[in-house]
């Protein structure tokens, strides 16, 4: 198979050829074999491969999925795939293997996407750069000075160096959103109540945890948002059903909207310029589209949010060590964890139920009237970092004072974090690189529920600046 067909392609086209006889799904797999043998010594986005799986997955019949016999990499994070490892790029969990699939790995396997292994990740994803001390860190094939982004680093690197055209991935605080804009990829956070998690999670961080993908093309993301989501009945936060497939939301006319964009930080101060310089640009191709393009001062309480968010994070992660001794048999200690990790089991063990009650109601006000504000505008405009990727080591184990990781860690969060919280689907598209061709993103935030207009936004964006051609050096 000409590799060409594999780099011109997103996953729907290459799905297309397989159902049309152009090409097998062995090909397909062979040929992210080799890139992922290529690449991931450079670049260590994969960190467990699956290979032989992969090749006898082949030789089944074809599934009517819409991404049937395409190669894809799952994220080493939380969701289980019955039999394979789920790590967490930490030593406590790493023969940890899960027992049964969550509904997310049942609908993925349904499309007859094929996996070909795992993706790195941050220990327990609390991280902005994806830089574990089990497996070390994964480098960014655009610039190896800077992060690759996290927790979703090793897919986003894995598709932005075409190992595959779509991965696995999840968004806690900006964990789909951040890597996706410092790859130069797709990445969608949908909304709350847009995704389940059972059979064995209700719950997740309170609703500000989702899971979909990044690719290298709008259409892939919502097909894959298409034949993922939908809810579960009981469940706390279930959004109802669209009328109409995202997918052909790219094939309608498009509308005329109403975008409010931010060139200030939420407290205040001036962006960083290449920051703005990247708004700007957004802005200046949202009014070439026709959009009416207005000034929005996104504030909200940053201390308030912030403190708050650190003790739920801290006491989430103690509970989630609590619960998990039961599956390892026995407690973690402190040899098995990264410093950061410990330390926010240590503080979120002195978290009193009183303590967290209060942060989840500060959170929650806060969250609300930010979505409020937002309500005006049939979307909003704002940068993903408050600064261009900032360089690698200074927000994972390398960095040898723990508050000082997590306190740079808070800093990235502080234009992704708050739509967790507040629940709004936003996505991150490749429009901007600095002269030195450094990624710098910008997102498009909607009303809870709007995933339709974000697509349609950057399918628009898409087409009027194509990325799909460009690629990182030596891939």
């Amino acid at each position: 198979m000409p590799t060409t067909i594999y780099d011109e392609n997103d996953a729907l086209g290459l799905a297309a050829l397989v159902r049309k006889g152009e090409v097998t799904s062995l090909e397909l797999v062979e040929e992210a074999i080799n890139r992922i043998e290529r690449l991931n010594p450079r670049l260590n986005a994969v960190t467990h491969k699956l290979y032989d799986q992969a090749r006898a997955d082949c030789a089944l019949p074809l599934s009517k999925g819409v991404f049937a016999g395409v190669p894809f990499l799952i994220k080493d994070l939380a969701v289980g795939w019955q039999g394979l490892p789920v790590t967490y790029s930490c030593k406590y969990f790493k023969d940890y293997v899960a027992p049964s699939d969550w509904e997310l790995a049942k609908r993925a396997r349904a499309t007859g996407l094929i996996p070909l292994g795992k993706t790195n990740v941050p220990e327990l994803g609390a991280s902005s750069s994806t830089e574990p001390r089990l497996y070390g860190p994964t480098i960014n094939p655009w610039n190896d000075k800077i992060i690759p982004g996290g927790s979703s680093g090793g897919s986003s690197v894995a598709v932005a160096s075409r190992m595959v055209p779509l991965a696995d991935a999840s968004d806690g605080g900006g964990s789909i959103r951040i890597p996706a804009a410092v790859n130069a990829v797709v990445g969608l956070k949908p909304s709350r109540g847009r995704m389940t998690f059972g059979p064995d999670v209700v719950d997740f961080w309170y609703g500000s945890a989702v899971f979909l993908c990044v690719s290298r093309s709008v259409r892939d993301t919502a097909a894959y948002l298409d034949a993922l989501s939908g809810s579960r009945l009981g469940e706390p936060y279930a959004l109802p059903n669209p009328q109409e497939s995202f997918l052909s939301v790219l094939r309608q006319a498009p509308r005329r909207l109403r975008i409010g964009v931010t060139t200030t930080n939420p407290d205040g101060s001036p962006l960083h310029p290449e920051v703005k310089a990247a708004v700007n640009h957004a802005a200046s191709l949202c009014e070439r589209l026709g959009f009416d393009v207005e000034q929005f001062d996104f504030r909200y309480d940053l201390q308030t949010m912030q403190s708050a968010f650190e003790r739920i994070t801290a006491t989430l992660t103690a509970a989630f060590f609590e619960d998990s001794a039961v599956l390892i048999g026995r407690s973690v200690g402190e040899s098995e964890v990264e410093p950061a990790t410990w330390n926010l089991i240590e503080t979120g063990r002195k978290v009193s139920g009183v303590q967290h009650a209060g942060d989840i109601e500060k959170v929650r006000k806060i969250a609300r009237d930010i979505a409020g504000d937002a309500n005006e505008f049939d979307a909003l405009l704002v940068p993903v970092l408050p600064t261009p990727p900032p360089p690698s080591g200074t927000r994972g184990p390398r960095e040898p004072d723990p508050k000082k990781c997590w306190a740079n860690v808070l800093s990235d969060l502080i234009f992704c974090q708050p739509f967790n919280a507040s629940g709004q689907p936003a996505i991150t598209v490749p429009i901007y690189r600095t002269a030195e061709d450094i990624p710098v993103g910008i997102q498009f935030v909607a009303r809870l529920g709007d995933e339709a207009t974000l697509l349609s936004i950057a399918g628009q964006l898409e087409q009027l600046q194509p990325w799909r051609d460009k690629r990182p050096p030596g891939c």
